[in-house]
């Protein structure tokens, strides 16, 4: 198609040609030292052309001529960097293929490259990447030492130049998730405290530092970060759930006495709070630190709104209120048996105020329920083994030992 254009002109051109220079008697006189010459105008015109293409042609030839040794430098650079791009290429594919040590070979090939190469050397984040490879493959090695050095060049190679940055990140997101690989929660902690604040808050950032908080114990800082991570969509909306209460109750766990268990409480956010699993857990622990009545406090709101509750809340909060019914107060029995009438076949409730009518001295209505309750296979073994032990109880403090003999023969045959 092109050469039928330019032939299509040509016609055109001769055409114009033949139509303006076909009748042109013009002359064209030079003078010199009494010399005249007299040429046509139209010879004056090819002589003109010819001369200007004549000199174009000179000055590129001489131009080519001169910047001959530049453009065979500029070649050899080329092939070199060609060169060493694919010997990066040929360590990814050695990477990803799981053939390390080969990779590793690669990658320092591309750097050698490079550092012979004047003009080359000078692409810092080639070199960045080349070393961060070969520090990818010797951690998959466990080189560390190797690893750590190729590791260290990188950082300073993109500290060096600003347009590198990039690879300054993700060198150090690499080597905080190469020291949680060794078990390092201090050392990757320090190397994401290092990213700017727009880095540190991207997904993969706040889940390596969720990992490295829950590795150094952490939990309440790593509470947050999950949080951080729910609201980035970092998890599924169920997983999120379970991971923020598991978390929870890790940094309720991890209180040491009553003091730093209700500081850790405080400390946690109002939706945590707000979790009947959660406010259960507290409740546990806090009897274990003799302390019920806070428990019997934390779980208080959720009693006032058991209908909003679902079952496996409510059998929560139900086994947490029996272990924190020591001091239990009179009101209490007002919720349980208004909770255990809504929902009169919902065993754990039943369990529930069975429990505190014993704790109450309400020896006989306790007992009735709780003789239903031993024999409701609905409910834990615990729970079925712990009204036999306070049916026990009763029957002690009726002065009927035998049957206190055969709550006790029966609690210890729950299986």
């Amino acid at each position: 198609m092109r050469s039928v254009i330019w032939l299509v002109l040509l016609f055109g051109v001769a055409v114009v040609a033949a139509l303006t220079l076909g009748s042109n008697d013009g002359l064209a006189s030079f003078y010199w030292n009494g010399w005249r010459l007299d040429l046509s105008l139209n010879l004056f015109l090819l002589i003109l052309v010819a001369t200007c293409f004549a000199v174009v042609t000179l000055i590129h030839t001489a131009n080519s001529l001169t910047s001959l040794p530049r453009r065979a430098r500029e070649w050899r650079v080329a092939q070199r960097d060609r060169s060493a791009q694919a010997a990066l290429r040929e360590a990814l594919a050695e990477f990803f293929g799981a053939r390390y040590g080969r990779a590793q070979k690669a990658a320092q090939k591309a750097l050698t490259i490079q550092a012979q190469t004047a003009g080359l050397n000078q692409d810092g984040a080639f070199l960045a990447l080349s070393h961060l490879l070969a520090a990818q493959s010797a951690h998959r090695l466990q080189d560390r030492r190797r690893r750590d050095e190729q590791l260290q060049q990188a950082l300073d190679l993109s500290r060096e130049q600003g347009s590198a940055r990039i690879v300054e990140d993700g060198t150090r997101l690499l080597a905080a998730e190469w020291a949680l690989d060794d078990r390092d929660a201090a050392r990757a902690l320090g190397l994401l405290a290092e990213l700017g604040p727009g880095v540190g808050r991207r997904t993969q950032a706040l889940r390596l530092k969720l990992q490295a908080q829950r590795m150094a114990g952490q939990s309440l800082e790593a509470l947050r970060t999950a949080r951080m991570l729910a609201k980035h969509q970092g998890f599924s909306k169920l997983a999120a759930q379970g991971l923020l209460r598991s978390l929870a109750i890790e940094a309720l766990e991890a209180a040491r006495d009553a003091d730093q268990l209700r500081m850790v409480w405080q400390q946690l956010d109002p939706a945590d709070r707000r979790d009947a699993f959660v406010a259960s857990r507290a409740a546990s622990v806090a009897v274990t630190f003799g302390a019920p009545e806070d428990g019997r406090g934390w779980l208080r709101p959720f009693w006032e709104q058991i209908a909003e509750l679902a079952a496996d809340e409510r059998a929560a909060l139900a086994e947490a209120l029996v272990q924190a019914l020591p001091g239990l107060g009179p009101e209490w029995l007002q919720r349980l048996e208004l909770a255990q009438q809504r929902w009169p076949r919902d065993a754990h409730l039943s369990y529930a105020l069975g429990h505190a009518l014993a704790e109450r001295q309400l020896w006989g209505k306790a007992r009735l329920i709780l003789e239903q309750v031993c024999d409701d296979r609905s409910l834990p073994l615990a729970a079925r083994r712990r009204s036999w032990l306070v049916l026990a109880l009763l029957a002690a403090n009726d002065g009927d030992m035998e049957r206190r003999a055969r709550c006790h023969e029966a609690a210890a045959m729950v299986h």
